[in-house]
């Protein structure tokens, strides 16, 4: 069924084809990163985006690490939190990218399964930058928020 999807079928897909889904947008987060001003207009975006698919966060266990995600960069907008490296908020961006990208390895219109890819490159992101998720956690629970 979904094999005119670059071939694959949604069990198919595995970690380095998120890899690469990802990586596709590295280089527009550079941009990102130094205009904090567009990156408002990301984070507006992936907000309404991840309203519009509350519906299907009983699908994904990693609904919960978007929230996060999307909690960090603000917060790393707005310049309260200052502990992430370039590198780790390059990631974080690339990530909110592809999530709110409609055409990635499988196209977000597909009813339900649209999200999985999402869900697996957050997954992918939130893995590799584990330290730097646990540390905004403490630095949220200290902030009392």
């Amino acid at each position: 069924m979904f094999d005119r999807f670059r071939g694959k079928k949604e069990k198919d897909l595995n970690k380095e084809d998120y890899q690469k889904g990802y990586k596709k947008f590295e280089g527009q987060a550079e941009e990102y990163y130094e205009d904090k001003n567009k990156s408002k207009g990301l984070l507006k975006k992936a907000k309404g985006k991840a309203e519009d698919k509350k519906e299907e966060r009983n699908l994904s266990d990693v609904w919960e690490d978007l929230q996060l995600m999307l909690q960090m960069f603000r917060s790393w907008i707005k310049g309260d939190y200052t502990e992430l490296d370039k590198k780790s908020i390059i990631m974080v961006i690339a990530g909110i990218l592809y999530f709110v990208s409609p055409i990635d390895l499988i196209p977000d219109f597909i009813p339900v399964i649209g999200f999985f890819d999402d869900a697996a490159v957050i997954g992918f992101i939130v893995n590799r930058l584990t330290d730097e998720v646990d540390h905004f956690r403490l630095w949220k629970q200290k902030q009392g928020k």
